[in-house]
C-alpha cells in the first residue's frame, strides 16, 4: 500500500472512531476501553452463571451492574430505587388432543406437532374450544392509516381466524408497498396477528405457516413452540387474549380451506389486495390442551442523569443484562452460557455511555439508563417496564437500544435496522456524514429484526428508537471480513458457552459504536425537538395521540 493511502486509511479510522473530524456542539468525551473490558469481563464471569433472570445469582449480577451505575455517576431511577420488579409467568402446555375441524364432507383431524402448535396467553390450568367457527381473514390486519382492515364487517366473538403469515406486499422486490414490500412492517409479525385477533374478540387464532414469508422453516416454530413459554404476568391473567394461538402447515391449511370449498392460493391472491373481506369457511375447530404454571419475579435496573433545563423530558439508553444461565454443556462439559457478547458488551456500553454524559456534564433534558431484564424470554423486561413507565411515554423523547457488541475492527459503514422510520433518520444522517460513515439498506429486511429487540417494547408505544450497530463493510478487509466475523460469532459462538471474553478481544469496533451511540443520543437530551415517526408508519397515530395530550394538558 503506498504511503498516501495509508495515511487516509489511518485519518479515516480515525474520524470513525470519534478521535477528529467530527464537527458537534461539544467535544465528544473519549470512550473508556478499559472500563467496556472490564464491564464485560465481570459480567461474563463464570461466578455469574450465565445471568440467569430470577437464578441464585440474579442477586450478585444485579449487585454488579448497581456498583456501575454508582461509578459512573447515576442516581437511582425509581423513587430512590435502582430496581422495577417484573412479574413474570411461566406455562409449559401439554396433553394435546387433535386439532379437530368439523362441518365438511368428513371431519379433519391434525397432529400437534407434525401438523400444528398451539398455546395459550391466558394463564389458565386448562384450555377447551369446541366448535369455534373458521374465518379467513387474509393477513390479520388492521391498519386505519393505510385504509386496511382484514376485519371489515365481521364479529369475532367466539369465531377463530385464519391468518396468513407476514404482510400483504411481502413478494414485492422493493419497498414501494403500502406495507413496504419485502421490508416486514409491524403487521407482518406473528405476534401483532395474534395480539390483533384478540382486540377484535376472536376466540383462537391460526397462522399458516409459509417458510418463505415466514423466513424460517416449520422446525423453527416447532421448536419455538415446545417448553416453556414465558410471559409478562397481567392482573387479569390476560382474560383478555383469545383461548387459543396457533400455527398450521401449509399443506394442513390446504385441506382445510379445500374443505371449505376454497383455494388457498387464490384466497391468498385476494388478500393481498385492498378492500379484501373476511371469509367465513362454514367449519368449525375443536381443541384441547392443559398449561403447568409458573410465577417468578425478575428485575430491570434503572439510573438516571437529571437534566438541568427540562429534567421532566427523558431519553433512554437500554440494553439487556439477562443471558441463558446455564445451558447445553459443550464437549468439554462447560454449561455455562457466559453472554459475553450477548449482552455483556451491551451493558458494558450503557456504563461507558454514562460515564461520557457525566464527563460532558448535564444535559438539558434527563437521560435514564435501563438494563432489561428477560430479554432472551420475550422481550419481557422492556415489555413490563412499556407497560408500566417510571417516565411517561409522552415525555419521553427517544432513545437507543444497544444488543451484542461483535469484538473486531472499525468499519466504513452504518447499519440501521428497521430502514427510514422516523425523524430519527436525520440525527443518523447528520452524524453519519460527520464521521464519513455510509449508510445502505438492511440485510435480510424481511426478516423483521427491528420488532425482535428490545427497542420495539417501546417503539410500538410510540416512543422512536434507534436500533443501529457498526456495519459489515470493515476498514481492514471490507465486506468479506465483516460477514466472516458476524458469521463466525452466530455459528461458533452465539447462546453457546463460547461466548465468553477474552482480553485478546479486538475492541476497536465496540470503541466506534459507543461512541456512535453518544453522538445519537446527546443531542436528543440537548436539544428541544421531538423527533416523530414518519407519516404513514405503523407507530405515527399512537405517538401523535400521546403528544397531543400531553401538550393540551398545557
Amino acid at each position: 500500500m503506498k504511503r498516501r493511502n495509508r495515511l487516509k486509511l489511518v485519518a479515516t479510522s480515525l474520524v470513525a472512531l470519534g478521535f477528529v473530524g467530527a464537527a458537534v456542539a461539544a467535544p465528544v468525551p473519549p470512550v473508556n476501553e478499559a472500563l467496556l473490558r472490564d464491564v464485560v469481563k465481570t459480567l461474563s464471569a463464570d461466578d455469574l452463571a450465565g445471568r440467569g433472570p430470577a437464578s441464585a445469582e440474579e442477586a450478585a449480577t444485579l449487585d454488579a451492574i448497581v456498583a456501575r451505575f454508582k461509578g459512573a455517576g447515576l442516581q437511582p431511577g425509581n423513587n430512590g430505587s435502582w430496581f422495577q420488579d417484573v412479574p413474570t409467568v411461566s406455562m409449559t402446555a401439554s396433553g394435546f388432543s387433535p386439532l379437530t375441524v368439523s362441518g365438511g364432507s368428513k371431519a379433519l383431524n391434525f397432529a400437534h406437532g407434525t401438523d400444528f402448535v398451539a398455546g395459550s396467553y391466558r394463564v389458565v390450568p386448562e384450555t377447551s374450544v369446541k366448535d369455534s367457527e373458521l374465518v379467513f381473514v387474509g393477513y390479520g390486519v388492521n391498519a386505519p392509516e393505510l385504509g386496511w382492515n382484514d376485519y371489515a364487517g365481521i364479529d369475532m366473538k367466539g369465531k377463530t381466524a385464519v391468518i396468513l403469515v407476514n404482510d400483504p406486499d411481502y413478494a414485492m422486490e422493493s419497498e414501494d408497498g403500502p406495507f413496504k414490500g419485502r421490508r416486514m412492517t409491524y403487521y407482518g409479525r406473528w405476534t401483532y396477528k395474534f395480539e390483533e385477533a384478540a382486540r377484535q374478540g376472536a376466540t383462537g387464532a391460526i397462522i399458516v405457516h409459509d417458510t418463505f414469508p415466514a423466513a424460517y422453516g416449520w422446525n423453527v416454530v416447532e421448536s419455538s413452540w415446545s417448553g416453556d413459554q414465558h410471559y409478562v404476568a397481567t392482573p387479569n391473567d390476560a382474560a383478555d387474549q383469545t383461548a387459543f394461538n396457533s400455527w398450521i402447515q401449509k399443506g394442513a391449511a390446504e385441506s382445510i380451506l379445500k374443505a371449505a370449498g376454497k383455494d388457498l392460493a387464490a384466497l391468498t391472491a385476494a388478500a393481498g389486495k385492498k378492500g379484501f373481506k373476511p371469509v367465513p369457511l362454514g367449519l368449525k375447530a375443536s381443541l384441547s390442551f392443559k398449561s403447568s404454571i409458573t410465577r417468578s419475579t425478575s428485575r430491570n435496573v434503572v439510573g438516571i442523569q437529571p437534566g438541568a433545563q427540562a429534567p421532566d423530558e427523558y431519553v433512554l439508553y437500554s440494553a439487556h443484562w439477562d443471558h441463558l444461565g446455564r445451558c447445553k454443556a459443550d464437549k468439554t462439559g462447560d454449561d455455562i452460557c457466559n453472554g459475553a457478547v450477548d449482552n455483556g458488551t451491551g451493558m458494558a456500553a450503557l456504563v461507558a455511555l454514562a460515564e461520557m454524559n457525566k464527563a460532558a456534564g448535564p444535559a438539558r433534558r434527563s437521560q435514564v439508563y435501563l438494563a432489561w431484564t428477560l430479554e432472551e424470554s420475550g422481550l419481557l423486561g422492556s415489555e413490563y417496564y412499556a407497560r408500566n413507565p417510571l417516565f411517561p411515554l409522552a415525555k419521553t423523547v427517544g432513545g437507543v437500544n444497544i444488543d451484542a457488541l461483535y469484538p473486531g475492527g472499525v468499519a466504513r459503514d452504518v447499519a440501521v435496522t428497521g430502514g427510514d422510520k422516523s425523524e430519527l433518520s436525520g440525527i443518523l444522517a447528520k452524524v453519519a456524514g460527520e464521521l464519513q460513515l455510509k449508510t445502505g439498506p438492511e440485510d435480510n429486511a424481511e426478516k423483521g429484526y427491528y420488532y425482535r429487540s428490545d427497542h420495539f417494547s417501546l417503539a410500538k408505544r410510540g416512543v422512536p428508537m434507534f436500533y443501529v450497530k457498526r456495519g459489515t463493510d470493515l476498514m481492514e478487509g471490507g465486506i468479506a471480513a465483516g460477514k466472516a466475523l458476524a458469521e463466525d460469532y452466530v455459528v461458533n459462538r452465539y447462546h453457546q458457552p463460547s461466548d465468553e471474553y477474552s482480553d485478546s478481544w479486538d475492541m476497536r469496533g465496540i470503541v466506534q459504536e459507543v461512541d456512535l451511540y453518544y453522538r445519537l443520543g446527546r443531542p436528543l437530551a440537548d436539544g428541544s425537538d421531538w423527533p416523530n415517526w414518519n407519516a404513514g408508519d405503523e407507530f405515527r397515530a399512537i405517538r401523535d395521540k400521546s403528544r397531543a395530550a400531553v401538550t393540551q394538558a398545557f
